[in-house]
């Protein structure tokens, strides 16, 4: 793209942002309604796919962290792969090939696994594009693997029946390489913009959202082009920002960008959306997102919390620590009791294979959302989330620990003429007891009122069951079912 070409592209967006239905500030973006496909859908993945993957080592800040010498990656990358002048984070992209990369088999594994969305990585903090672009030469059409990844991918899951949304974390890139300018690396080569490292400027203070040197315009305008280029060609249906948006720089650029794209949305006839942290954006004028982490109680509007298979790391490495299936399944029926959405990430080998294990993971819980699927989909939260001793913390990285569920421990969701019961942990002998649907003396204070017509357990549907309804609540008595993972109830009501 040409200068010229870019500047006319920028006033296109600045047109389209200006006229409606929604326009560049927080009064008019705060109109927008969460798409029902959505609401309804419970379940995504995440996929952190890049150059760092080739590395597969520590985690995918790899690019920001082998320029810090006080780091372990520094002395790492020194002796695997050279000194950084002679081998720079750049290098990696021609061993990017890629060979292995099959987006159907991804897709399928992904629909087997009950995911109803995929959010891909556009362009990670490295600045390495997954997609054809005519704004930078440093992506995966004119270099490494010559694919359009992200193409690709789109293609796969629209055929598997999923809807293709995706995510760029291209705002940290202005201070994510600058570490390299601290000592002789390849970083200190000539930059201009377009190019690979540019503009690796001194990093900021985490906590300081005003920090200086803002962003420069040329850098504001280049994220702008950049994330209306990959909504222009790809149309994904929702979109992700990582952290440093909510920086004071990104205010004007980023209303500008919610306007056009929820303007595109409606432009292509459907609702869009984008998902944030930190309150980048004003509530309500887009998807709240949290960072492995989750909101303690039932909120009236929709959420997502974006996590991992791996406890230690977003993309593949060396040294992965996996959660278990039952963990991630206990975090997806908190999330949903409570009104929100499961985003998990997966991280494939740089070669373009899913790890095994991951697959392994990905094939528990698909199976487990084959028996148990019909309280999680399309289900609402209940007046209640749940009941138990057992509460998750509210707030962001909370997740990685596995908590001490016992058969008290129930959450709830409601769907048509049900309320599901999840029993996250269901004891051997097949006695449980739900509390929150007891008779009670005095009807004013009773949590439930209304007459049950069937008792059943949708995953185990040959296991006998009998149940009673007293004043200590629902009684539940199953037999021949022996398993480590949630079992859902489901209870219809007349």
């Amino acid at each position: 793209m040409t200068e010229q070409q870019e500047k006319e592209y920028l006033e296109e967006i600045h047109r389209v942002a200006k006229g409606g239905p929604y326009t560049p500030d927080w009064n008019s973006l705060s109109r927008l309604e969460p798409p029902l496909w959505f609401r309804e859908s419970k379940f995504g993945i995440f996929i952190h796919w890049g150059l760092y993957s080739v590395a597969a080592h520590a985690n995918e800040w790899y690019s920001r962290n082998m320029y810090i010498k006080e780091k372990e990656e520094w002395e790492y990358h020194r002796k695997t792969f050279g000194e950084h002048t002679k081998f720079g984070y750049k290098d990696f992209i021609p061993m990017f090939t890629a060979e292995k990369f099959d987006p159907q088999q991804w897709a399928e594994l992904f629909r087997e696994a009950g995911a109803k969305y995929v959010f891909p990585v556009a362009e990670h903090h490295d600045g390495f594009q997954m997609y054809k672009s005519e704004i930078s030469k440093f992506n995966t059409w004119d270099m490494g693997p010559h694919r359009d990844i992200l193409g690709e991918l789109k293609t796969a899951v629209e055929n598997q029946g999923m809807t293709f949304c995706t995510s760029s974390h291209r705002a940290e890139h202005w201070w994510f390489m600058s570490h390299g300018r601290e000592f002789d690396s390849d970083v200190k080569e000539p930059m201009k913009r377009g190019d690979f490292y540019w503009p690796a400027m001194p990093e900021p203070d985490e906590a300081d959202l005003q920090s200086r040197p803002y962003p420069s315009r040329e850098f504001l305008d280049d994220w702008l082009l950049r994330t209306c280029e990959i909504i222009d060609r790809y149309q994904p249906s929702l979109l992700y920002f990582d952290w440093w948006v909510q920086h004071e720089a990104f205010k004007e650029p980023l209303q500008t960008l919610a306007a056009y794209y929820y303007n595109r949305g409606a432009q292509w006839g459907k609702k869009v959306a984008i998902c944030y942290k930190h309150d980048a954006m004003m509530f309500g004028s887009g998807i709240l997102e949290v960072e492995r982490g989750a909101l303690a109680e039932a909120k009236p509007y929709v959420w997502q919390t974006d996590t991992a298979i791996a406890k230690n790391s977003w993309c593949y490495t060396d040294t992965l620590e996996y959660k278990t299936s039952g963990q991630i399944i206990r975090t997806l029926i908190e999330v949903i009791s409570k009104n929100g959405n499961l985003l998990l990430n997966v991280g494939p080998k740089g070669d373009g294979t899913i790890p095994s294990e991951d697959a392994r993971i990905l094939g528990e819980i698909g199976r487990w959302m084959e028996k148990n699927g019909e309280g999680i989909y399309g289900s609402r939260p209940w007046r209640r989330s749940g009941e138990g001793k057992v509460q998750i913390r509210e707030g962001q990285f909370t997740d990685n620990e596995e908590l001490p569920y016992t058969k008290e421990d129930i959450r709830f969701t409601v769907k048509g003429d049900s309320i599901y019961g999840f029993i996250m942990k269901f004891p051997k002998d097949g006695q449980v007891t739900i509390r929150s649907l007891a008779d009670s003396e005095d009807q004013n204070r009773a949590e439930f009122h209304g007459l049950i017509r069937e008792v059943s357990l949708p995953g185990y549907k040959d296991a006998p069951l009998t149940w009673t309804k007293d004043r200590r609540g629902l009684h539940l008595t199953v037999t021949g079912v022996e398993t480590e993972l949630p079992v859902a109830v489901k209870i219809q009501v007349k």
